[in-house]
């Protein structure tokens, strides 16, 4: 039989319907179809089994994440990264200890991979009721670290590309601490997310010890290759900050979510929503000051949410600050939520 994700597929369609009626409680049952579907059309196309198996497994991943962090959607978190092998007597791995006891007092969760170093330093700090530990398996085993083992927030994956989309799919913000490759990896993940609108905004922070070099020359070479060679532009450095104290760090985050709340797209505009609404003579100035970021004849206006946003009525009551934004200036607007939150 030849499948289609339209509805003209007669007795498949019933037997899902079927399928999903016996199962019950399902939500969304229009995805969940698509979903079915896809399982089938991919095992009526793909005979190679390996490609099977991955997909199956990511599936598996990806709902079994999606249930652990189901209850803490409400709660901001915070992802942070670092090398495994910073030692507890190091200046920095404290900082982390810190950094987590910080935020966990701020009423953020901490997610890290769950392994030793900088990871558990920030486990340490935010204690195991603030911890999330997703950890990878790999051929030379990564142990779970102490505050992590047995905790109900622990989540073990294969591949690393799952374990990914945990990290900043749940974050509200990431920082990052001196670290090898791994930490580097993510560094440069996430900020070309951010830089191409595939992540939405949030607080990306560098941090280092007092007088530490790493982040420093990591910047230095963004400037003297990447930009002066126009691989990057002036308003990519928008996107992430550096600082060297846990202080700076929490206090980073904490400006970012002082009026701005979240944001959606529907359709050519962009809705940002604000805990706190602002004046008209500041939706003024912010339109005169970012005008290069709207499309050609674009505004920015003070409204009431957008129809298309009625499937989140928790959030109605927010007050929202409409673009016609040009989708492409991503270092510019997190300019413009920084100025949003200063007002």
């Amino acid at each position: 039989m030849e499948l289609h994700f339209t509805r003209t597929i007669g007795p498949m369609d019933e037997a899902i319907d079927s399928l999903l009626e016996l199962a019950g409680g399902v939500h969304h049952s229009d995805i969940i179809r698509e979903m079915i579907l896809a399982a089938l059309k991919v095992g009526q196309e793909e005979e190679y089994l390996a490609d099977l198996k991955l997909m199956n497994s990511t599936l598996k991943e990806m709902r079994y994440t999606s249930k652990i962090f189901s209850s803490y959607h409400a709660v901001r978190k915070v992802s942070v990264f670092g090398s495994a092998r910073t030692k507890p007597h190091e200046s920095v791995y404290k900082m982390a200890r810190r950094f987590g006891q910080k935020l966990a007092e701020a009423g953020y969760m901490v997610i890290t991979g769950g392994g030793c170093g900088i990871m558990q330093a920030v486990n340490e700090g935010a204690g195991p009721e603030h911890s999330f530990g997703i950890n990878i398996r790999l051929p030379c085993e990564q142990r779970p670290n102490p505050v992590i083992v047995g905790n109900p927030r622990q989540i073990e994956y294969k591949y690393f590309f799952n374990r990914k989309v945990a990290f900043l799919k749940e974050a509200s913000a990431i920082a990052l601490f001196p670290g090898g490759f791994g930490t580097l990896d993510e560094a440069m993940e996430t900020l070309t997310l951010l830089q191409t609108g595939k992540r939405s905004p949030m607080p990306l922070v560098f941090i280092d010890e007092p007088g530490g070099s790493y982040w420093p020359r990591w910047i230095e070479f963004f400037k003297e290759e990447l930009l002066a060679q126009g691989y990057i532009t002036e308003s990519d450095f928008y996107l992430f900050e550096a600082v060297n104290s846990v202080n700076a760090a929490v206090e980073k985050i904490h400006l970012f979510y002082r009026r701005y709340h979240s944001l959606r797209f529907v359709e050519k505009q962009l809705a940002i929503r604000l805990t706190s609404n602002i004046g008209g003579e500041a939706v003024q100035e912010l339109e005169k000051k970012f005008s290069d970021i709207l499309v050609p004849g674009g505004a920015i206006y003070l409204s009431g949410p957008l129809p298309a946003e009625a499937d989140e009525p928790e959030i109605a009551h927010l007050p929202r600050l409409v673009l016609d934004f040009n989708l492409k200036d991503f270092g510019k607007l997190r300019k413009l939520i920084d100025e949003i939150n200063n007002y």
